[in-house]
């Protein structure tokens, strides 16, 4: 299998088959971090979108220091946090009512129930820190690769996210979900 790397090298050669080859790789993590962090599918699609506009017109530049994936994270990241400056509004999951549920849809509600807790909390933080809570607990990306993506520090990343979950706790608790976070739901 060719390398993101090499394929990225390809595309700044013209080569749109090894461009293709990256977007089917790459576009349903890239939208799933969008969609974590705007909860609205139409916008998350609309920053992949841009997120591979911004790679393609970057090609002829780049440079394989870092891996692809990382780069491509960090013009997603830059996108979503760049949404929120503008000040749009972040969607509020609704659960939907079901009558009568049976034990296992119960359970199935009370773990939506505090998917939905978690999802409310973190909307509530500031991008910064939901982005980071973000990149490391559901995207899985070390502090060096969320300071990339962040254009922070990894100490400064480390400090973010100890105040984000700190805040995501607070708001949690306040909610009646207790500290427990539910961080893989999401």
């Amino acid at each position: 299998m060719i390398t993101d790397e090499a394929l990225m090298l390809a595309v700044a050669d013209g080569d749109m088959e090894a461009f293709d080859t990256l977007v089917r790789r790459h576009q349903q993590a890239a939208w799933s971090t969008a969609f974590r962090f705007l909860r609205n599918e139409d916008d998350a699609r609309d920053i992949v979108q841009s997120a591979f506009i911004k790679l393609l017109e970057a090609a002829p530049r780049y440079r394989p220091t870092a891996a692809l994936k990382t780069f491509l994270t960090c013009i997603v990241t830059r996108l979503c946090l760049d949404w929120v400056e503008k000040k749009r509004p972040v969607a509020m999951a609704v659960l939907p009512e079901t009558a009568d549920p049976s034990p296992s849809q119960e359970r199935a509600m009370l773990d939506d129930g505090l998917a939905a807790a978690v999802r409310g909390a973190l909307s509530a933080l500031g991008a910064s820190q939901r982005m980071a809570l973000i990149l490391r607990h559901y995207e899985e990306l070390s502090y060096a690769q969320i300071g990339e993506a962040m254009d922070l520090s990894p100490k400064a990343v480390e400090r973010l996210l100890a105040r984000g979950r700190l805040a995501l706790r607070e708001a949690m608790e306040k909610a009646g979900g207790g500290g427990f976070l539910p961080l893989t739901r999401l």
